[in-house]
């Protein structure tokens, strides 16, 4: 299974925010579309860098003035941001997430645009149905 079968089911849309928003806005944002991690961005579909709860949470210890920061100062830079194409197994995926400890990974098309943005929980979801599916297809199989 590909990456491309996920946008598939859950769609394309990425929520994407400026490098200015203060960070005390981005928790409203986190709290309003129940999310974990944002894109930050300027121009449609281009990523800056992408920003999730846990870069707010290990900022926090700089002290309360991290909430009054733009956010441009606790994301991680797209030089550094890890992503995936359509074209990448869920598998292959679900394995970089696990070695570099990531929770979402921003989906570029072949012009590195914005395709996407893959959660653990929609690789995990993925590979559920993919287990559940093997397991009646052996049920099936056995009973036959």
């Amino acid at each position: 299974m590909h990456i491309s079968d996920i946008l598939r089911t859950k769609g394309t849309e990425v929520v994407m925010v400026p490098p200015d928003l203060l960070v005390r806005e981005l928790l409203d944002v986190f709290k309003a579309r129940n999310l974990g991690a944002v894109v930050v961005s300027v121009e449609d579909r281009v990523a800056l860098g992408i920003v999730s709860e846990r870069d707010v949470v290990r900022h926090l210890t700089d002290g309360p003035t991290t909430l009054d920061q733009p956010v441009h100062l606790i994301m991680t830079p797209a030089d550094r941001m890890h992503t995936c194409t359509a074209s990448d197994t869920v598998d292959s995926l679900a394995q970089l997430m696990t070695e570099r400890r990531v929770r979402h990974i921003p989906v570029l098309d072949d012009d590195g645009l914005l395709a996407g943005i893959v959660s653990i929980g929609d690789v995990l979801k993925t590979r559920i149905g993919e287990l559940t599916s093997e397991r009646d297809e052996l049920e099936a199989y056995v009973s036959t």
